[in-house]
């Protein structure tokens, strides 16, 4: 052995020896109990981040151990097309071009989209390999696969045929910069602080933070148990500007807290307000178009962009003296979850999702644990979103991701659902002249169902002995967005739940508890970190220190300090291999002392991985073989070598297959370098310890 570990000169080499074993590939054997983990598949118009790589270690040590256990294990690897994400991306790509996304066809655009994905698709799959992912890449799926999309097609005409599918004009949240809606997940919330005005409407006084929007006004609003405005029900108030009169109603959803009490009503573009203007029949008008700007107001607004607009209906409005007072108040507003801009409610035709005949299937799959979490708060949150998500908006006004199998008719104005093959002629009256929906789906409602449509797509039997799959082990940020439609879409077409346990992970935070982000400049590249340490350092230090569920802290330092380990793994390792084969066992109370320290530790280290405790189980490894094996024992033997050299060999041996979940690399070389001392060909498929 070299007197240094150079892991340079060995992870490439390792992982293709993996790869040649057939470690990787998954079996069905029935006498076998399966362990499943389906990948959360990475956004393919990206390289990994460091949240991935912490994604990656923790389920790459899940999957050893319990491969090592003897099950059955299959770790899923694939890549999401990811929808808006994507398209966004490359917008920015043509824009630096000093290109824009309109200024090529669907189909152009579609294809150049589509070959930017597969370039960075491959460096993703290197990624992972780079990191030590053992999953099976005879399984790898994309979202894009036919054989997946044909899935996702089936889904959406059953849901269609069961009329928990239907188009509908609401207001649903829009970006006019991405050009396209968003449900209601994919709105970020923010607390910021804007000017309230308060605006002369004659008989009332309202307050407002968009003056931009009075134009589009159609009552004013009060609650019916506000003793200050009861007189004033069934009168009407003037719309500043433009002199219009307004009827004055009661609703109980106008808080009488807030501002004067009153509140315009403008059902185009505010969501209480359109709830409010569908229970009163109240018209709905619109003053900001799909691309930001004014129309249907004054002509002197007209193609301003609505920022710049109120800021000149602020300018007419003092004029007038029609602004009373203003104050800053701190609100929360709704920003575009990919640019951060700004929100814009707007009145829309779109597919919805009946999202009530499928919440309550999975809410009672969670209660009755059919559906368990290793963290228990993050039951609290997927109950809370389950009990109060609304209506699906699942239609995407983009080019990249999934069209909507939906053909309208020309003459009746029907819809005919197909699983992606055009029809011949319409299901209503039989006219042959159909045009397919423009819009896609959703990136979400194809990746809810990622479980069931990879294994449904892959080899003979993985659906019926492999899903349920064990355990899902996506980022905590996205339970709302995936987790729970994975549930609620799982249940719908197979009738079992996509997987037995949720293990939420936590975010990596820098050495100062910093969410790590481009904005802030603390970007750690973990390929960076592989090349210079080695993928067993960055993966411990990932896990190092936290519980899965919890935000991690990590830095160089960390991840050096962790290469220091791996080096004294290595040293350990050469002293006890450096001796000759011992043939037999003379044992005194040392060896017999270090050996009862194993039994613990691999009994411990056992317990803590099936209860997902990945980072006490490194901890008790670390002080096991730095300090009680290196320190103590190997001191002691050092007089007395020869017969404690049976015992060191195994010690060593149980040590290196304790340790591999989550050092591969370094552990796998060394076996190599024991060659017939170790009771496996290869540490990947040797027994996991008896504890």
């Amino acid at each position: 052995m070299d007197k240094v570990y150079d892991h340079t000169k060995f992870e490439a080499e390792t992982y293709r020896l993996w790869e040649k074993s057939g470690a990787f590939t998954a079996r069905v054997d029935k006498k076998k109990k399966p362990f499943t983990i389906i990948m959360p598949p990475p956004n393919a118009s990206d390289p990994l981040h460091i949240g991935h790589a912490r994604e990656v270690a923790t389920q790459d040590i899940l999957t050893r151990y319990h491969r090592m256990k003897g099950e059955s294990s299959l770790w899923l690897p694939g890549a999401d097309h990811a929808g808006i994400e994507t398209q966004f991306i490359f917008e920015k790509k043509l824009q630096k071009e000093g290109k824009s996304r309109f200024d090529f066809d669907r189909e152009t655009l579609f294809k150049m989209i589509w070959d930017y994905v597969q370039e960075n698709k491959s460096v993703m799959e290197a990624q992972l390999k780079t990191l030590g992912a053992s999953c099976d890449w005879t399984r790898y799926k994309f979202t894009l696969d036919p054989d997946i999309v044909k899935i996702v097609y089936k889904t959406f005409k059953r849901l269609y045929a069961d009329g928990l599918i239907y188009r509908g004009e609401r207001i649903v949240n829009y970006c006019p910069r991405c050009g396209t809606a968003f449900s209601q997940l994919e709105v970020d919330s923010v607390e910021r602080v804007d000017p309230l005005y308060y605006l002369d409407y004659g008989e009332v006084s309202i307050a407002t933070t968009r003056p931009e929007t009075i134009f589009a006004d159609v009552a004013i609003a009060v609650n019916p148990d506000d003793v200050r405005y009861k007189h004033l029900i069934g009168k009407t108030a003037t719309l500043p500007l433009i002199g219009r009169k307004l009827p004055i109603i009661a609703d109980s959803l106008v808080d009488k807290d807030f501002g004067t009490g009153a509140l315009k009503i403008t059902p185009g573009h505010d969501a209480t307000d359109f709830e409010i203007g569908q229970k009163h029949n109240l018209s709905a008008l619109y003053v900001i178009d799909s691309v930001g700007r004014m129309v249907n107001t004054p002509a002197k607004y007209i193609g301003l962009k609505a920022l710049d607009a109120r800021n000149l209906v602020v300018e007419d409005l003092r004029a007038k003296g029609l602004i009373k007072k203003v104050q800053n108040i701190k609100h929360v507003v709704g920003v575009c979850y990919r640019d951060k801009g700004l929100i814009e409610p707007t009145i829309s035709k779109q597919w919805f999702v009946k999202v009530s005949p499928l919440t309550k299937p999975a809410l009672k799959a969670i209660r009755e644990g059919q559906v368990s979490f290793a963290a228990k708060k993050y039951e609290k949150i997927a109950i809370h979103w389950l009990k109060n998500l609304k209506d699906w908006n699942i239609s995407r006004q983009i080019v990249w991701g999934i069209r909507i199998p939906a053909w309208r008719c020309d003459r009746c104005l029907e819809w005919t659902i197909t699983e992606g093959t055009p029809p011949e002629k319409c299901e209503a009256c039989s006219h042959a002249g159909l045009t397919q929906d423009p819009d896609t789906f959703d990136t979400w409602f194809s990746s809810g169902q990622w479980p069931f449509a990879t294994l449904q797509t892959t080899k003979h039997e993985d659906f019926e002995y492999f899903y349920p799959t064990s355990v899902m082990n996506p980022a905590y940020d996205i339970l709302p967005f995936w987790v729970i439609r994975m549930v609620m879409l799982g249940l719908y077409v197979t009738g079992e739940p996509p997987f037995k346990e949720v293990l939420l992970h936590g975010l990596v935070r820098d050495k100062f508890g910093v969410k790590i982000s481009k904005s802030k400049g603390n970007i750690i590249n973990p390929i960076e970190m592989v090349q210079k340490y080695g993928a067993d350092a960055l993966r411990v230090a990932l896990i190092w220190g936290s519980l899965v569920e919890n935000d991690n802290s990590v830095s160089e330092e960390n991840i050096k300090g962790q290469r220091n380990f791996a080096n004294k793994i290595w040293n350990v390792s050469r002293f006890v291999l450096m001796s000759p084969q011992a043939k037999k066992a003379k044992r005194n109370e040392d060896d017999l002392e270090i050996i009862k320290h194993l039994k613990f530790t691999s009994k411990r280290v056992t317990k803590l991985l099936e209860k997902y405790r990945l980072n006490e189980a490194a901890e008790e490894l670390y002080d096991f073989v730095w300090h009680k094996f290196a320190d103590v024992y190997i001191e002691k033997t050092k007089g007395r070598r020869e017969e404690a050299q049976k015992t060191l060999e195994l010690v060593l041996q149980e040590s290196l297959k304790l340790l591999h979940p989550f050092m591969p690399f370094v552990t796998e070389v060394i076996w190599q370098e024991g060659a017939k001392r170790f009771d496996s060909p290869t540490l990947i498929s040797a027994p996991w310890p008896k504890s």
